[in-house]
Order: structure tokens, then sequence, then C-alpha cells
């Protein structure tokens, strides 16, 4: 085997994903392993590793399955190199999704800053109602 290639257990070690929401991903064409080994075993690359991580990242933000691929695809896409005017369409379609980002982290700050206000007030009122041991 390549040493470029990672078998799927190391990739699912390295992105913290189970190897069933990796074939998952496989199956509804959010990646693709780069290769198969003569064995038929699913074989990543580092950029394989790196399009899982922005899978994994996108998804506590809420983003369906179908707006991951068509992130991934605009991507893709520009990375690819287009014209002038499709390039400006799909660094739109990406600016969608960066403000949608930005939007959920937002809410997501929100509702830590309360989670951690609730955690702070029963730490006070144990603190409050708990005897001082005494030596």
């Amino acid at each position: 085997m390549d040493s470029k290639h990672m078998q799927i257990g190391e990739v699912a070690a390295r992105t913290e994903l189970s190897l069933r929401t990796i074939r998952h991903y496989e199956e509804t064409g959010l990646v693709v392993p780069s290769a198969r080994s003569r064995g038929g075993f699913r074989l990543y690359t580092e950029a394989d590793v790196a399009r899982l991580m922005v899978i994994r990242r996108m998804k506590p933000l809420g983003f369906t399955l179908d707006q991951m691929r068509d992130l991934l695809e605009a991507t893709d896409l520009l990375d690819a190199g287009t014209g002038v005017e499709e390039r400006e369409a799909l660094l739109e379609r990406v600016r969608t999704y960066q403000l949608a980002a930005a939007e959920q982290v937002e809410k997501l700050r929100v509702q830590l800053a309360r989670a951690e206000d609730f955690a702070a007030t029963l730490d006070a009122r144990l603190k409050r109602n708990t005897p001082v041991a005494r030596a």
C-alpha cells in the first residue's frame, strides 16, 4: 500500500468519526475514497481527511447532507478553476454558507453562555447549602 494512503480505521481515528459514519458519507456522495487496495479496502488521502473534517465541522452547525454536498461541490469547482462569471457565482454560494455558519456560531455562543450561567447558579446554590467541615 502506498504510504500516502490510509485505511478507513486510521481515517476514523484521525477524524473522530465512526467507520459507519464515514461509510454513510460515502454512500451519500459526500466523500469518495481515493483508491481501493488489492483486497478491496477503502484507501484515503490527506485531501479525503480534510474533506471529512469539513463535513464534521458542518454537522454540529445544523447543515443538512444536501447543504454539505452543495458546499463541497462549490469548493471543489473553485479549486478546479473556472471562468470569471462561474467563479463569482461559486464564491457567492460559499459566502452564503459562511454567513449561515457565523449565524449558527453566534446562536451556539448564546446557548453556551446560558448553560454556563445555569451551571454557575447551581454551583453557587450548592456552596450556600453545603456545610463546611470543621477540623
